[in-house]
């Protein structure tokens, strides 16, 4: 089978490489192995594009069939799902393992077609799912993720509103899980516990045609009040009130 061919062929197949349970396999304990496992099952596509690549003559036109082939494979699960919180269910699920599977593993060959590649799929997705807001990542910045103290739902807020990663609020509540949450009985579990879920919730408010909307709640019914709270010395409100917005977010979106 020449490279075109097993291109063509083997880019579909990245969609399946989750089986249906991405948010199984997208989690701290278990992303770095599942991700590293799926990208050698798959390398040899990887291969063959990129040896296709450079052979091709028209390179952009190459590159755009292989993300065509993935894209339309999509389509047709789209498709074949009838019911709407079904095919909801599937869309963000798709979303999710492009975003956090198939472009990081695209990206991870290191390639001369990967990030051309990467950008094509990206065209090729929004130009069928319109809604979504794909963007391209590499693997080790999406795993570094879950071990850096970052604000992740915080952060996504104030990014709604176009405030920077050091303005007032974040400099506010990093303090104060720095300091008085960390230091406080079953501080440490609670912030590991929050790591643990609250990448996935983001990613799956940001696969949401809403998402700028969902974050302004966040804001108005819990990230306000926690700062509040703080500038008031009530920190033990501030956690409780934190703690609440944390599980019912992951009630609503961590699935």
């Amino acid at each position: 089978m020449n490279d075109y061919l097993t291109g063509i062929e083997g880019m579909p197949k990245l969609l399946d490489c989750c089986d249906g349970a991405v948010m199984q396999y997208f989690q701290k304990k278990t992303y770095p192995d599942e991700f590293h496992r799926m990208y050698q099952e798959h390398i040899a596509t990887f291969d063959a594009i990129e040896r296709g690549y450079h052979t091709v003559i028209d390179k952009d036109q190459f590159l755009t069939n292989m993300a065509d082939a993935l894209t339309a494979y999509a389509v047709e699960q789209m498709a074949a799902c009838s019911r709407k919180n079904k095919k909801e269910q599937l869309q963000m699920d798709l979303n999710l393992t492009m975003a956090v599977f198939v472009l990081p593993m695209v990206l991870e060959y290191h390639g001369d077609s990967s990030q051309p590649l990467a950008d094509k799929l990206i065209e090729s997705w929004k130009k069928e799912f319109p809604k979504t807001n794909l963007q391209a990542a590499e693997y080790t910045s999406i795993e570094q993720g879950f071990h850096k103290k970052w604000c992740y739902i915080t952060t996504a807020v104030c990014r709604t509103f176009g405030k920077s990663d050091d303005c007032y609020e974040l400099t506010l509540l990093r303090d104060y899980r720095d300091t008085y949450l960390a230091d406080s009985p079953g501080g440490e579990e609670l912030i590991q516990e929050y790591y643990d879920v609250a990448p996935s919730i983001v990613k799956h408010i940001d696969q949401q045609p809403d998402s700028d909307v969902i974050y302004r709640s966040i804001w108005d019914e819990w990230l306000s009040p926690c700062i509040d709270m703080i500038e008031s010395s009530q920190m033990e409100g501030c956690r409780e009130h934190y703690i609440d917005m944390v599980h019912t977010l992951q009630k609503k979106y961590f699935h």
